[in-house]
């Protein structure tokens, strides 16, 4: 039955400042979450010194609110059917606000946890809803244009974080990479809720599928667990690791047989029968994954081996960045007129090149040629997530877009985890290989390796501290080794994802959205 409070279906489109002014803070809601997610990353060390504990307690920071966001962004769209989109996710900015600022005051590492918990708890449906809501807003023609916003801050965010995180753990305390939420979340909250208040979109008394969210939880959160703590504990050579792995198959089996027959069901599968939905959704995630990876690894490299600071690794990052806020305008226009398969295309080419570029890195690369990579980083990002997700969302009738948006994000979110445990295990498995085949060719008999020594004594060390030197060379050069593999594979992944660009159906940017929010 329908909610009698509900509003109107079709609301009429904003127009001139009105438009600006909310597309500014929905962009802000989504800008605030991901950059959330991102920022305390680099701080991590910081964190843990100031409350007493190791680096690796330290990182349950950023699991607490992985795992649960993780659980929180399918239950998106039964928020929205239930409560409307616009009082949904007013009412996860206001709460995340109110999160961030209990961590910022947290008084020891559980404090923080169950504050971040929360607010990764609540923070799920920022994403979804500030997309859903751009193409609300927009008029039918320029809806490429709103996906165009929501792209440029979804990218830029993650960049930006490590920036922002580093520079405030260098030069504040680390409170304030959650206490700089306060005025952005006030500030979108008030707006979003002002201008958008008397366009709620229908809602429906559907019941909450209780099972379902038990299922979800439990192998959402099995899982999350599994990869985040994975890496530091051996992986399957650790029982806590199987037992996570097992309860997380055995609670993704029941649940998915479980969704499949309940009515209302907490996450809405039949969206796999779109053949557009699924490629895109997968070259989505996948794309993402390694862009996320790529992300991940080059300044955790450059600050273990290279010798930069958090905030200079950062910097690194962010011509990526500007390039993509300046081309993501232009893009829009395209999108508008073009098939979306063109610059989704375009966009797995460009980070493929990207990629391949940082694959030439060697042990003198100086700070031109890694912004380089980066400038070539900045097209691709311009499009990518823009032009993947009108050809998800072609076809979707528009009371399931709030469904495919929270089911789409999810499905990134997951890909991104898997992405941080993934290649940061192939990046060590792979600089000890490379170690083990350096040494091998160095000894007593390797008149190379013997003049080195000899040079480095002469110059005043102990024999001691000449190889601890020369040792220490060579596990720069092989993470050198293992890093430009890893980008090698990285550019291979981008390029075989394009064909299955081209097995979707055709797309044009204002009508695929559109058609969805019809």
């Amino acid at each position: 039955m329908s909610d009698s409070a509900s509003s109107p279906a079709t609301p009429t489109p904003m127009t001139g400042s009105l438009l600006a002014i909310t597309s500014i803070a929905l962009a802000l809601g989504t800008f605030m979450q991901v950059l959330d997610s991102t920022i305390a990353n680099v701080s991590i060390p910081t964190i843990a010194g100031n409350l007493g504990v190791s680096p690796s307690q330290g990182t349950w920071v950023i699991t607490s609110f992985a795992v649960a966001n993780g659980v929180s962004v399918p239950l998106t769209g039964w928020l929205m059917m239930r409560y409307g989109v616009v009082r949904t996710f007013v009412g996860s900015v206001a709460m995340f606000t109110i999160a961030s600022f209990l961590c910022g005051v947290s008084w020891n590492l559980p404090s923080l946890i169950v504050f971040r918990i929360l607010q990764g708890a609540v923070s799920g449906p920022m994403i979804p809803g500030s997309q859903a809501l751009l193409i609300m807003i927009f008029p039918p023609a320029r809806r490429g244009t709103a996906l165009a916003i929501w792209s440029m801050t979804t990218l830029v965010a993650p960049i930006c974080g490590p920036i922002l995180g580093g520079y405030i753990s260098d030069n504040f305390s680390w409170p304030w990479i959650f206490l700089i939420n306060l005025p952005v979340g006030l500030i979108c909250t008030v707006i979003c809720w002002r201008n958008m208040r008397t366009r709620e979109t229908p809602t429906l008394k559907v019941p909450i599928d209780r099972t379902g969210f038990v299922l979800l939880l439990v192998w959402v959160g099995s899982l999350q667990v599994m990869l985040d703590t994975g890496k530091d504990a051996d992986w399957f050579n650790s029982p806590a690791i199987v037992v996570q792995l097992i309860i997380a198959i055995v609670g993704f089996v029941a649940w998915l047989i479980w969704e499949l027959n309940e009515e209302h069901p907490i996450v809405d599968l039949s969206l796999f029968r779109s053949r557009n939905f699924v490629l895109a959704t997968v070259v989505s995630c996948l794309g993402y994954a390694v862009f996320f990876g790529a992300n991940l690894l080059q300044p955790l490299w450059l600050q273990t081996h290279m010798g930069f600071i958090a905030t200079w690794a950062g910097l690194v990052a962010a011509p990526s960045g500007v390039v993509a806020v300046f081309l993501t305008p232009f893009a829009a226009r395209i999108m508008n007129r073009v098939d979306a398969r063109w610059p989704a295309s375009l966009s797995l080419l460009a980070f493929g090149a990207s990629f391949f570029l940082r694959s030439l890195f060697t042990s003198d690369v100086d700070f031109y040629a890694l912004v380089i990579p980066m400038l070539v980083q900045g097209i691709a990002m311009s499009t990518f997530f823009v032009s993947l997700l009108t050809l998800a969302l072609n076809g979707v009738p528009g009371q399931q877009v709030p469904q495919a948006s929270g089911l789409y994000s999810f499905m990134r979110i997951t890909a991104s985890s898997f992405a941080a445990s993934v290649v940061t295990t192939a990046w060590d498995r792979s600089a000890a290989l490379h170690q083990s085949r350096l040494s091998e060719t160095m000894g007593a008999q390797d008149p190379t390796f013997t003049t080195g020594l000899q040079k480095l004594e002469g110059a005043g060390l102990s024999a001691q501290q000449a190889l601890g030197a020369v040792t220490n060379q060579v596990v720069n050069q092989a993470y050198l080794l293992a890093t430009v593999d890893l980008f090698r594979v990285f550019a291979w992944l981008m390029v075989i994802l394009v064909p299955l660009v081209w097995f979707t159906s055709k797309a044009m940017g204002a009508g695929a959205s559109q058609h969805a929010a019809d």
